[in-house]
């Protein structure tokens, strides 16, 4: 008995192999997954996710998040690239009942549905750009409620008064809001940073027309794109300055404001004016 407790407590060297390409795989897919269940169901009720609603969760994971859409939904189809993680949660979820399709694959090489559909994930961190670039391309998505990391999170939704080119091109289509802050403990293995909830909702009715949205987009570019730093500065390359000192007062911004303090409310008030 004695001898049969000892062995029980070592780690076989193929059990140990096992463990590091685990940890290995970890890391290079930069997965650090949710620990905590209050604040994987607190996630779900961020994404508003209703009993007819189609959900596409990004890096599953062990079903942390999981295991709260699928009640929710009408479907949940979990995208993993993993397929160590991919295998167990499919063998979950076997039942076509549960609801839940798991997808070994890279999700940002995935045909996004062709019906109404959201997004629901804690996202490998390394991958944030490309994940959301997704998302804002798919042309039947509703809303994204991402788990990001919280820098990444604040600069997209105008923390420390200052906004991005993505989040200025993209704010006539699209709300950005930082949800709520997730302290890095919650997490395992635990990260280095505190994490984020991203949320990106489509909007019902576009604050530019879609026709004119190339216009749009070209000021924008325009503006990001100069050398001295002040939208003015930029904006003069592509429109008479009479014009662009006119559009900036009727949006309440100096001359010389940075391009990066400049609002999302701002730039749509400066492309009325300059656009007409």
């Amino acid at each position: 008995m004695a001898r049969h407790s000892h062995r029980t407590q070592r780690s076989s060297p193929r059990n140990d192999r096992s463990n590091h390409r685990g940890a290995g795989n970890r890391r290079r897919l930069s997965q650090n997954f949710l620990a905590d269940p209050g604040t994987a169901r607190w996630v779900v009720r961020l994404a508003g996710v209703a009993p007819g609603d189609l959900v596409v969760e990004v890096g599953p994971g062990d079903g942390a998040v999981t295991r709260f859409l699928a009640p929710r939904a009408r479907q949940v189809i979990a995208h993993e690239l993993d397929p160590r993680l991919a295998q167990r949660l499919a063998a979950r979820y076997r039942d076509p009942a549960l609801g839940v399709r798991v997808v070994h694959g890279d999700f940002t090489r995935a045909r996004p549905p062709r019906e109404p559909f959201s997004v629901v994930g804690n996202i490998p961190y390394s991958r944030t750009a490309d994940i959301v670039r997704w998302c804002l391309e798919a042309p039947r998505l509703t809303s994204a409620t991402l788990v990001t990391q919280l820098e990444y999170a604040r600069k997209r939704t105008g923390a420390y008064g200052r906004w991005s080119r993505l989040t200025v091109l993209t704010w006539p289509w699209w709300s950005w809001r930082l949800a709520g802050r997730i302290g890095r403990d919650r997490f395992r293995p635990v990260p280095r940073v505190d994490a984020g909830v991203l949320v990106l909702r489509r909007r019902a009715e576009p604050l530019v027309p879609w026709e004119r949205g190339d216009e749009y987009r070209r000021m924008v570019e325009l503006g990001f794109g100069g050398v001295g730093g002040s939208l003015s500065a930029s904006l003069r390359r592509g429109y008479p300055a009479a014009r662009v000192a006119a559009a900036l007062r009727q949006a309440g911004a100096t001359p010389g404001t940075p391009v990066g303090l400049v609002s999302p409310e701002q730039w749509l008030e400066v492309f009325r004016a300059l656009a007409g």
